[in-house]
């Protein structure tokens, strides 16, 4: 009996002294390792994802529009918006502060040329300006206007441009702007003549359809070069219409769509390709001239939109281009009987929708006051005064400059518009010219 308890005492000490062995290999196993110098990097099998630049893209448009592709395609090499620095504000007061004590050393008369943006004859009196001498000289230092448009006539080549434009804005006390009408299309003053150099582009409709936005930016970006290389720092475009009257002559094949999603993408990609090119866009023809029949060049035209029409469609464009940073906005001569009896660049409530409803805070010209639409009821001092009074900055091409400029400053003299109202749209012209480098204003 005693034998077979000391034969159990050994069995169970023999089993102890195995489980505590196997805990304890159990344990070591469960011990972190010494980390090695170089770890070993995991190796992939899937391809390499590369990274897409963030870029805006239009909404898609609906399949019943004709014309309307289904997907724009955003330009992948579009560079990035830059960020604010921590010290934007300090440069942004110091910027404000610059233009201010520039407008302070301004004349009235000085401000109130600032407003009008003419052509080379009606500043000088010659027929057709092909060159830019002592008469230029001379005309803007009577006439120190904000601005100069060309046109075809004006424009032999390249070298004759280029002087031109670089003599002219060598005799100016405040830098011009240079602008033309180079849309693509039949409105190309300068890709039409292959002596300039210019890349004659097709028809906003073609590119429409195509809805590249891509190929648009690299239309505005290539555009911004060519035109800068030759001095011009304007272009007045792009078209921001959307035409939903078929019967419309004014701008047909101008406008990139009618559908407004697609125009809309279009027209950001054109200001985008533009002004990273440092050349100053002007959208056109607000509030929207693609639902009227009658040609402002000729006489009154007249549109029946409702605000939310105007809102659903033919904004949307402009408020694309507004929010890419567009420095310029058009307004026509049309005028909407919901709003006023008014031309809508003469109108207070039109400027106050593209003001408030889409928060533009640029620029905001006239069409040309030699047209139909204002000519055949206004005359140009008359049509100056109310152009300023509505709220616009600035005019362009009144059929009389100095008539115009005589009705401004004597509305001034008589307190039917007041210098403040003058310097607010001047500090604008000065912001823009600063902006993109015209004005030079360095301590």
């Amino acid at each position: 009996m005693r034998t077979l308890r000391i034969i159990l005492s050994a069995i169970v000490i023999v089993i102890c002294l195995g489980l505590v062995t196997f805990a304890g290999i159990f344990l070591f196993s469960a011990l972190p390792r010494e980390k090695s110098d170089q770890p070993e990097t995991p190796v992939s099998t899937d391809p390499p994802v590369q990274e897409e630049t963030p870029a805006e893209t239009p909404s898609e448009p609906e399949a019943s529009a004709p014309d309307a592709p289904t997907d724009p395609e955003v330009p992948a090499d579009t560079p990035e918006e830059p960020e604010q620095s921590e010290d934007a504000a300090d440069e942004l007061a110091g910027h404000t502060a610059r233009i201010q004590n520039y407008l302070a050393g301004m004349t009235l008369d000085e401000k109130i040329w600032q407003l009008f943006f003419t052509t080379p004859e009606s500043l000088t009196g010659v027929t057709t300006a092909t060159q830019a001498g002592d008469t230029t000289k001379a005309a803007l230092a009577e006439r120190p206007v904000g601005g100069l448009c060309y046109f075809a006539a004006n424009l032999v080549d390249a070298d004759q441009t280029r002087t031109m434009l670089q003599n002219t804005q060598s005799y100016a006390k405040t830098p011009l702007f240079l602008g033309v009408d180079e849309e693509g299309g039949r409105v190309s003053r300068a890709g039409s003549n292959p002596a300039m150099g210019v890349t004659h582009f097709e028809a906003a409709a073609v590119y429409g359809q195509r809805a590249d936005m891509a190929e648009v930016y690299q239309v505005g970006s290539t555009l911004a070069q060519e035109l800068g290389t030759l001095g011009f720092n304007l272009d007045f475009a792009p078209v921001a219409d959307v035409v939903t009257n078929p019967n419309n002559t004014e701008i047909g094949d101008r406008s990139y769509s009618s559908d407004p999603q697609v125009a809309g993408a279009m027209v950001s990609a054109m200001v985008d390709g533009l002004q990273r090119g440092n050349m100053v866009s002007c959208l056109k023809h607000f509030p929207g001239h693609g639902s009227t029949e009658t040609d402002t060049h000729e006489g009154k035209s007249v549109s029946n939109r409702t605000l939310e029409e105007l809102q659903g469609c033919e904004w949307v464009p402009f408020q694309a281009g507004i929010d890419k940073g567009a420095a310029m906005v058009m307004l026509s001569h049309l005028t909407n009987e919901n709003f006023s009896n008014l031309p809508s660049d003469l109108s207070p409530e039109v400027v106050s929708h593209l003001r408030e409803d889409l928060g533009f805070q640029g620029i905001i010209i006239t069409d040309s006051h030699q047209m139909g639409a204002v000519t055949n009821y206004y005359d140009s001092g008359e049509a100056a005064v109310l152009a300023l009074q509505a709220g616009v900055d600035m005019i362009l091409m009144p059929m009389d400059l100095q008539a115009a400029f005589d009705g401004v400053k004597a509305a001034v003299e008589a307190g039917t518009l007041t210098e403040a109202r003058i310097d607010e749209s001047v500090t604008r012209i000065l912001t823009v010219k600063y902006g993109f480098g015209i004005l030079n204003l360095s301590d």
